[in-house]
This record gives C-alpha cells, structure tokens and sequence, in this order.
C-alpha cells in the first residue's frame, strides 16, 4: 500500500522474510557444516563470501520454520530430520531477514538435487533463462565456513558453534 507524505507517493517498505537450515556433522577432525553455493551466471566465478545456507522466502501462512523445511528439501533434495534449533535471525544487505535453524544430519553433498528459477540474462536482454536454485553444495570445518559464507551469515555459523560448545 502507497502511503503520502507531503504529497509523495512512497511504496511501504515490506521486510522480506526467508527461513533456512544450517546442517552439521560432527568428524574426527571437528564440526562440519554444510553449505549450498548459489546456481547461475552471477555467482558461477564467485566463491568465497558467496555460500550460503539452504534458504528461501516464506510463503503466506506459513511458518519459517516450515519454510525452511521446504527450501532446504527443494535446494538440495535431501529431507531434513530434526530437532531442529533455533539460531537467530541476520539481516543481508538486501534488507532480507534470514532466520535460521540447525539440525544434525549427513549427506553425499554429489547427490544434491536443485529446484531451478528463471532469470533474465543477461541483464535487460529480454533473454529468460533457468537456473539451478543450487548449483553445489559441500561440507565446511567451522572456520572454512566462515571464510565461505556470505558475511551477513557468518553470526548463523558463529551461534551453532555456542550451542555446541554449552552441549546441545
């Protein structure tokens, strides 16, 4: 809805909201998590800062946590298995809120499977093409991680590891 000020037609700001999952595994060597990187030509070159935990935007009515099922199913095409718990919420630069949530689990991260979504490119072509949502994903030490995945989601990362270090 359009609101005036002073007689300036100005759009309300909605907050976009996406839910995800951070999955981990514990090995030998420490904590694993696992990431997924984004599908098409925007991010084909790009590595670190550009991982991401499987997530997308909530539907009308349903609950984020359920939004992070789904996403996480769609993104990877592997189901998520709880107890699931909570890690907080990061703001991205898009102003996008992401809450997130952990679970434990494993997966063969060469069995992943996308969801794709359509794209104009290149930009302002006119040119649609489809894109996987995911292209990859990979299993991450904690510090790697960081290192790996996008700056605003680095506190996800950062949360998990205080939850594990208190024994959940």
């Amino acid at each position: 809805m359009a609101k005036s000020v002073k007689g300036v037609k100005q759009a309300a700001k909605t907050v976009r909201q996406s839910a995800g999952l951070l999955m981990y595994r514990k090995r030998a060597g420490g904590v694993e998590v696992f990431l997924a990187h984004p599908g098409g030509p925007i991010w084909a070159k790009r590595d670190k800062g550009a991982w991401t935990i499987p997530k997308g935007r909530c539907e009308v009515g349903e609950t984020p946590l359920d939004a992070a099922l789904r996403e996480f199913n769609e993104e990877t095409g592997f189901v998520a298995k709880g107890p699931f718990v909570e890690l907080g919420s990061v703001t991205q630069k898009s102003g996008k809120v992401v809450t997130g949530w952990a679970f434990k689990g494993n997966c063969d991260p060469a069995k992943l499977t996308s969801n794709t979504c359509e794209l104009e490119w290149p930009p302002r072509s006119g040119k649609i093409i489809e894109i996987p949502e995911v292209d990859r994903g990979a299993w991450f030490g904690l510090a790697a991680a960081r290192e790996s995945i996008r700056a605003e989601q680095v506190p996800l990362v950062d949360a998990l590891e205080a939850l594990l270090l208190r024994g959940i």
